[in-house]
């Protein structure tokens, strides 16, 4: 076998130009004594050093394609055609001994959440050095190597890394250890799995950054599989676009998501919000339709059905492999009217109502929220004044840790807010805790919570789930309840032949739908939605994003919105909170507060924010990890991380008030308006994305 040569591991000759070519592969799954194909007819190929990203909605085979390439298919899982060669050797034909060999020196997977990948009960240092121990080494020298390794990928403080448990590191030092234990042995093929989804906006720019830089001093070839389409741009030489199990399009990233020449690829793109996009100007363009079953037989295109473009070609005819260019396919009869598909959902909004008066419908003045823990006082969200208005959206942004669902749970009456906190609905107090409030207040305000899994019981179905909100919420009974069910369940664009599934035969995006008619059974007021998309492939958040927009234009419901996804944020909300260290250091209309000049903290969220147009801003880059709450630094809290403090000691030492900088726009920061408008002035140019 080849091995690829690794610094002070065995190895052999050099890797060839190629690292993987997969070859017209075919992957099938014996359910129920019936081969159901997962894949096929896949091909692509990973030069050495070069990344390859593939994306497409869940269930399209990306994940499969890592595990049959690692050969770790569940046991009902067989390669029944083609062929998968790393470094010219044939993983089929390797026996256990070299698969072992195989899966410790020449290939490494990071996954999407290093939490499940690490062992909880196992110091990190542990677990690091135990790589170095499987390729040989003695103890003593696999804890120095493990030490060593966690310098390459630029943990500072690495006596604390390797003697904390998982659950004492955050998100982004987490997936630094993962791609530290990956990269221990110098693979040939590093294998991403959706490494930052869970990942806010600047931990994730870390962790790409990091990426990119070992993958050229390890000369890594990488495979990188997300639906994050602007992070497979700025990652990726190449993309493969998947559907269904099958390659439907491939070529060099910036021109496949220029100019997709796949009905497929061109809804995709067209899902992302984009530019600055908001929920006044136009819907997101949403792929009808869904994925196919799994095994389902495919006579024609794959993606017929769901394509503005077909014809009875299409639905009779396989196409084949078309090359577009020297360096591009499809596989689309019509690949080249694929830019020109219409649209599928209509541009137009609804027209929004007048609004409801100046009095806000949630009102928070000196909302606090302090926890203790081990004799310690963390303060969680330190003297919050926000309101909301009757039909609009508040969109709230941090990074992890940053105090947006602790505040959301403070207005919920979830947790109890420090002394003096007054938090108002229509102008009367709420009590602290949700087990004091009348039914109406509880009818009055609800959740969406980030994962459906967890949030909808799997032993009731779809018909039980809203039914019980209902009368619960509203007190609805007998006709009027079936009536205002059927109701509910049209207008997330639902079927009635869904009201007997139970979630687990529901797809992601759909339980997502039951988890936003449940909240809506009670006709709320208000709606706490905690990331509610950050799980979902780009074309189930468009609908999703979508059916909310519509749904708050027709129900005037109020939204306090949280995420990570900033593009996002920008195209539902109307005004914008910026969390850190639980307190707003920024606020204001989310036009105002995206164009700029912003807060030096809000400067540096939005600049680790990659584009899929293949432009950049120059990156703000913040000093260290973010502070513990229950140290919070004197003066300006942020001055520890802020590339932009002031020499004279004023950030050091005094806090900024929260003040009125512009019109309806509100900063907490010592520098005036106009002297952060010149210092952004210079880096808000976009410049074009350097390839990967």
């Amino acid at each position: 076998m080849i091995l690829a040569t690794s610094a002070g591991l065995p190895g052999t000759i050099e890797a060839p130009s190629t690292t993987l070519e997969v070859s017209h592969l075919d992957v099938s799954y014996r359910v129920r004594g019936n081969e159901r194909p997962a894949l096929r007819d896949v091909s692509f190929r990973i030069g050495r050093q070069e990344s390859f990203g593939l994306v497409g909605e869940s269930g399209c085979g990306k994940s499969t394609t890592a595990l049959a390439i690692t050969r770790y298919l569940p046991r009902n899982g067989s390669l029944s055609g083609g062929s998968i060669t790393v470094n010219g050797q044939d993983i089929a034909a390797l026996d256990k001994r070299s698969l072992r060999q195989f899966r410790a020196r020449v290939v490494s997977m990071v996954y999407q959440e290093p939490g499940r990948a690490l062992n909880p009960s196992i110091r990190v240092g542990r677990q690091v050095a135990e790589v170095y121990e499987i390729a040989g080494m003695k103890k003593s020298e696999a804890l120095a190597r493990a030490e060593e390794m966690l310098r390459v990928v630029q943990i500072a403080d690495r006596g604390r890394v390797l003697g904390s448990y998982p659950h004492q590191l955050s998100g982004g030092m987490l997936q630094r250890v993962m791609v530290a234990m990956a990269l221990a042995t110098e693979p040939s093929l590093l294998i991403l799995d959706e490494p930052t989804t869970a990942l806010d906006a600047t931990v994730e720019a870390e962790v790409l950054d990091l990426v990119s830089s070992l993958r050229q001093q390890f000369q890594t070839s990488v495979l990188f599989i997300s639906h994050n389409l602007a992070v497979i741009a700025k990652m990726c030489d190449r993309v493969g676009v998947m559907y269904a199990g099958e390659l439907v399009e491939q070529g060099p990233a910036r021109e496949i998501f220029e100019n997709p020449r796949h009905p497929y690829t061109v809804g995709l793109v067209r899902c992302v919000p984009r530019g600055g996009q908001s929920k006044d100007h136009g819907r997101l363009d949403a792929i009808p339709g869904f994925l196919p079953e799994p095994g389902e037989v495919q006579v024609g295109c794959v993606f017929a059905k769901r394509c503005a473009l077909a014809d009875q070609r299409c639905t009779e005819e396989t196409p084949p492999t078309y090359e577009v260019s020297a360096t591009r396919t499809s596989r689309c009869h019509y690949h080249e009217q694929a830019p020109e598909l219409p649209r599928a959902t209509p541009e137009d909004v609804m027209p929004r109502r007048a609004d409801g008066g100046e009095e806000p419908v949630i009102r928070l003045r000196g909302v606090s929220k302090t926890f203790h823990v081990r004799g310690e006082q963390v303060r969680a969200v330190v003297g919050v004044d926000l309101d909301l208005k009757v039909g609009e959206t508040l969109g709230i942004v941090g990074e992890s840790g940053c105090g947006k669902t602790t505040l959301a749970r403070v207005l919920l009456g979830l947790s109890v807010p420090d002394e003096g906190s007054v938090i108002e609905l229509d102008g009367s107090p709420l009590a602290p805790e949700c087990t004091s409030r009348s039914r109406k207040q509880l009818q009055a305000m609800q959740i969406i919570f980030q994962n459906p899994d967890s949030a909808l019981n799997r032993r009731h179905n779809v018909r039980h789930i809203v039914t019980r909100a209902l009368k619960k919420l509203a007190g609805l009974s007998g006709e009027s309840c079936e009536n205002r069910l059927l109701e509910v369940i049209r207008s997330v664009r639902m079927e009635e032949r869904h009201l007997a599934l139970r979630p687990y035969q529901l797809s992601g995006g759909l339980k997502q739908r039951v988890a936003i008619a449940r909240a809506f059974a009670g006709a709320p007021r208000v709606l706490v939605c905690d990331e509610p998309t950050s799980a979902l492939d780009v074309s189930v958040q468009a609908a999703i994003l979508n059916l909310l927009a519509d749904l708050q234009s027709r129900e005037r419901v109020s939204y306090v919105f949280i995420s990570h996804d900033l593009g996002v944020v920008r195209y539902l909300s109307d005004s914008i909170a910026v969390l850190y260290l639980g307190r707003v250091m920024e606020h204001g209309p989310a036009g105002t507060v995206f164009a700029g000049p912003h807060h030096p903290y809000t400067e540096s969220l939005f600049s680790a924010v990659p584009s899929l147009d293949g432009t950049r801003r120059e990156r703000i880059r913040l000093k260290g990890e973010i502070p513990s709450s229950a140290h919070s630094p004197a003066g300006c809290v942020f001055h520890t991380r802020c590339p932009r403090r002031l020499e004279n000691g004023l950030c050091d030492s005094s806090e900024p008030p929260f003040v009125e900088v512009e019109p309806h726009h509100m900063m907490r920061c010592h520098i005036p308006l106009e002297e952060l408008r010149r210092l952004q002035a210079t880096q808000s140019a976009p410049v074009p994305e350097p390839s990967p």
